[in-house]
């Protein structure tokens, strides 16, 4: 059996490899970002990392680089490495053999159950010395998404929110511009980019009229989520007439107004209907973004939708960009509506997660342990 200990080397390059892997983040979903770092005698070698779905693996980069020098080295990667599988690369645990790589340091076993461990236990029976577990934690925390997306069977869900210092989003009259800086607005933009989609109820998008785009624009697709049980969502609005260059995709109601459908599809967007009473059911779209592949969804208002989801317990992170204002009034929006819970016991309890930025970065407890 291989020794799981490592030394102080072995820390040494899987930092490095993490710190390469922070560059793919959102870039490669649904990907997880994955770094591989060679090394021998004690000298980086070969790297690679992960770019973008269906690119190259990041093992087979860093092989590439290294050439004949790879024979003989230590392999970092901050995640399993792949065994056969039907994707549109190469599996990376049979090039790692062929190259004559002496030991593989892994830091997170794959979590898809499909095919974890697969990689590790080939790499062992042809006589690699492999150490697993070295900064699993950080490396999880890195590909939070795709961590939790495996092992729950859904999307990521990350609840975002601009508040004041009293967790308002916005005045009675509806009033929420500009509660955060430039600077702030500017970040979040950024945040959406880690994410395959961005999902708003209908009433940010009249109120608002937004793009809901990242910034920068990534090259990967990116999704827009309407949640509009009538259809209200204006076929002159930027959301429908940008449709055809990110997709926009409207969740309404059974009973609404077919009219309104078909002009909203002639404009590219896609509507499906689901079934539920007033609203729309988050847990259903929730569930059909996992039917079609996706990853992470970034959840940004309003404040109702933001309350269904808190309601739900359907959550797997929440991020605040607190302005210094307080805005106080008893009509005010606060940030997460829905249902009023009767005691305190029926609170979700939080515990704060690493700093990102401006940003406040809160998870429920026992994350990380579900």
């Amino acid at each position: 059996m291989a020794s799981e200990s490592h030394s102080s080397a072995d820390r040494h390059f899987m930092r490095r490899a993490q710190e390469l892997a922070a560059r793919g983040v959102g870039a490669t979903n649904p990907n997880p970002a994955v770094v591989c770092v060679i090394v021998r005698d004690g000298r980086v070698v070969g790297e690679g990392w992960h770019r973008r779905a269906g690119g190259p693996h990041a093992e087979a980069e860093a092989l590439a680089l290294a050439g004949a020098s790879a024979r003989g080295g230590t392999a970092y990667v901050t995640l399993e490495p792949c065994s056969a599988h039907p994707k549109r690369t190469p599996p990376c645990s049979p090039a790692l053999v062929a190259a004559g790589i002496r030991r593989v340091v892994v830091a997170l076993r794959d979590p898809n159950p499909l095919v974890r461990g697969r990689g590790i236990a080939l790499l062992r029976r042809h006589g690699i010395e492999v150490v697993v577990g070295l900064l699993a934690e950080e490396t999880s925390r890195m590909n939070e998404a795709f961590v939790v997306s495996c092992r729950e069977g859904r999307p990521f869900v990350l609840l975002k929110a601009a508040v004041t210092l009293d967790g308002r989003i916005a005045t009675a009259n509806g009033d929420s511009k500009w509660i955060t800086s430039a600077a702030l607005r500017n970040e979040a933009r950024r945040l959406r980019g880690r994410y395959d989609a961005l999902l708003v109820g209908v009433g940010t998008a009249l109120a608002d009229n937004p793009l809901l785009l990242p910034r920068p624009r990534p090259k990967r697709p990116f999704l827009r989520v309407v949640l509009d049980s009538r259809l209200r969502l204006p076929v002159g609005g930027r959301l429908a007439q940008t449709s055809r260059v990110s997709p926009v995709l409207v969740f309404c109601g059974p009973r609404a107004d077919a009219g309104r459908r078909r002009r909203l599809e002639a404009a590219g967007v896609e509507v499906v209907a689901v079934t539920g009473r007033d609203r729309v059911p988050v847990r259903a779209v929730v569930e059909e973004l996992g039917r079609r592949g996706l990853r992470s969804v970034m959840v940004e208002g309003g404040s109702e939708v933001l309350g269904s989801f808190l309601a739900e317990r359907l959550f797997d992170k929440v991020v605040l960009y607190r302005a210094p204002l307080v805005l106080g009034g008893r009509r005010s929006r606060p940030a997460f509506g829905g249902p009023d819970p009767a005691r305190i016991a029926d609170a979700v309890r939080l515990v704060p997660g690493p700093t990102d930025g401006a940003a406040e970065v809160w998870y429920p407890r026992g994350f990380g342990r579900r």
